[in-house]
């Protein structure tokens, strides 16, 4: 007999828990109370009457919220992590209350004032994903609110939710990143001018020149991070917005700037129209704008005029020697610097050979041309890593060395050599160049990212994992290789959970990620989800054995290096 108090029906469900609850109640239990409190009624209740939703339940660190329509229930999540952040400013980072959330529709039982089934029970676990800050939707949810909310949303691949038998594939609401929530007050405190360059635009309408607007707004990011009076975002943060409808506030707010620079690129025949503006995110109001008419040869002046024309107007004073330590002229060739645009889109791709064919083009035209040798030395060291022959870590060396000895001061090349002796074991060296690489560009997400990766290969996961995420302050919406990095070091530094959690967003994954991923669940005691693991790891690479990923694996401490083959072996990787 069906229970007469019990009903089914369809509901948008919102999970959201406050991040470290335990931690903060351990540090002060009363003010902790006294502000979860304060919170729900200030905050958490009106904002969720505004948008018609219903508290079910309120637990010790968390709430669960249901709405009629998941275009509110994203709209609300949105409004409720923008009030906490605001509520958060000037409290001190370990008492802040941070939440995270989840949400999706699904159909659920309600007894009495409670709900139960499928619905909420996905939203919990998408919710327990969910970085401190940021907002994870299911696909379900997504399809509902997409074209309907004001809001961009990351793809984060399918993911595996706990008791879930299905995977989900997740979404996650831009701007609401964990460094996007805490960013500002750690910015707003170092006193530096923060720039975001928004992806050019291309006026010629001609798809296969695509890369070159990318390329050449990636060269003035290059050139603004050079500066250490500024703070500049990250490129892959600033090229979530390309294609979109530009709103110059929002955008400021989600980057966590106060300036951003846009411009548009046209290109016919042998000539290069290029507008730049530089815009006061809070107003929109313009700062400079300038239109440069050039032949293709040109496009490095250009960009280095564009560059020192920023910073020397946002920072009051920029010294001489900096300005001109940015100034370069990389070739002196249109043909090898397209070549190299290219080499980087397909690098964005995973598609290493045809990247280091045209790389070899370019240096054919110039020999001088320094980042060729960086960009192929670098490609080098992952072939090597992957276990392709000893003969491309030795081509890795002697690249970045000859483009060391055109220009010791190239922050890409000293990185390059630093990557290589790392794998080289000369870990010494490898130290100091990467040192050398991070003074010559303090504001270089990628260089300091692939140094915490290093880094941790020296024995020093901790410290790794502080430079990592000190460097993601200035990219919100992070990378691939963002996670493919953390994961590697939180597992480098026994965090197993965390790094399985960190791999489980990486899409499309790698065969090493895979094999990470096994050697993490082996040493968990979870042999089901390692064997699956090592068996996708064998399905894309037949030939991987114990052997030979010890010979890839630069570790410093030989323990360091058990401890991997450990897991590895355990989830059934052949000697």
């Amino acid at each position: 007999m069906t229970d007469e108090r019990a009903q089914r029906r369809l509901a948008a469900i919102l999970a959201a828990d406050v991040v470290g609850y335990s931690r903060l109640m351990q540090a002060d239990e009363a003010s902790t109370l006294a502000a979860l409190k304060s919170r729900r009624n200030e905050i958490l209740q009106p904002v969720v009457s505004k948008h018609h939703g219903r508290v079910v339940k309120l637990m010790g660190d968390g709430v669960l919220v249901e709405f009629a329509s998941a275009v509110n229930a994203v709209t609300c999540a949105v409004e409720l992590q923008q009030a906490m952040d605001v509520a958060n400013r000037g409290i001190p980072e370990d008492r802040r209350i941070v939440l995270r959330i989840g949400i999706n529709i699904g159909d659920v039982v309600v007894e009495g004032g409670d709900l139960y089934g499928d619905g909420v029970n996905k939203a919990a676990r998408i919710e327990a994903l969910a970085d401190p800050g940021t907002i994870y939707l299911s696909e379900t949810v997504y399809n509902h609110v997409r074209g309907k909310v004001p809001h961009n949303f990351e793809d984060l691949g399918q993911r595996t939710l706990k008791n879930i038998a299905e995977s989900v594939r997740i979404y996650r609401v831009s701007g609401t990143a964990p460094s996007a929530a805490l960013d500002t007050s750690i910015k707003g405190a170092s006193h530096k001018p923060g720039v975001a360059v928004l992806p050019f635009t291309d006026m010629s309408q001609d798809a296969e020149q695509q890369y070159l607007c990318d390329g050449i707004t990636e060269d003035i990011i290059t050139e603004l991070s050079r500066y250490r009076e500024l703070f500049v975002i990250a490129r892959n943060s600033s090229f979530q917005y390309r294609g979109k409808p530009v709103d110059m506030k929002r955008i400021g707010r989600e980057l966590g700037v106060e300036y951003l620079v846009e411009g548009s690129i046209r290109k016919a025949g042998n000539r290069l129209r290029i507008t730049a503006q530089l815009i006061e995110a809070a107003t929109g109001s313009h700062v400079w704008a300038d239109r440069f008419n050039r032949e293709l040869i040109d496009v490095f002046d250009i960009q280095d005029e564009v560059a020192q024309t920023i910073a020397s107007t946002l920072v009051s004073r920029v010294s001489r020697s900096a300005t001109e330590h940015t100034r370069r002229k990389p070739t002196e060739s249109w043909e090898a610097y397209d070549y190299v645009l290219q080499a980087i889109d397909h690098n964005d791709r995973w598609e290493i050979d045809q990247a280091i064919e045209l790389l070899q083009r370019a240096l054919k035209i110039d020999p001088q041309y320094v980042q060729v040798y960086a960009d192929l030395a670098e490609n080098y060291v992952v072939q090597y890593a992957m276990c392709l022959g000893d003969h491309y870590l030795k081509s890795a060396l002697t690249l970045a060395q000859t483009g060391l000895s055109i220009d010791d001061n190239d922050p890409r090349c000293q990185t390059a050599m630093g990557l290589a002796q790392t794998y080289n074991r000369q870990f010494d060296l490898a130290e100091y160049h990467f040192a050398k690489a991070r003074s010559l560009n303090p504001n270089s997400v990628q260089i300091a990212s692939q140094n915490a990766f290093c880094m941790s290969k020296f024995g020093r996961p901790a410290e790794a994992l502080s430079v990592l995420d000190t460097a993601a302050l200035r990219d919100p919406h992070r990378p691939i290789w963002h996670y493919q990095y953390r994961a590697g070091i939180l597992f480098e530094g026994r965090r197993y959970e965390e790094s399985v959690e960190t791999f489980n967003r990486v899409n499309p994954k790698q065969y090493w990620d895979h094999g990470y991923l096994a050697a993490a669940y082996a040493l968990l005691g979870r042999e089901r989800e390692a064997r699956t693991e090592i068996a996708e790891t064998l399905r894309m690479r037949p030939d991987m054995t114990i052997s030979k990923w010890a010979k890839a694996e630069p570790f410093k401490n030989p323990a360091d290096l058990e401890h991997l083959l450990d897991g590895l072996r355990k989830a059934g990787l052949p000697e």
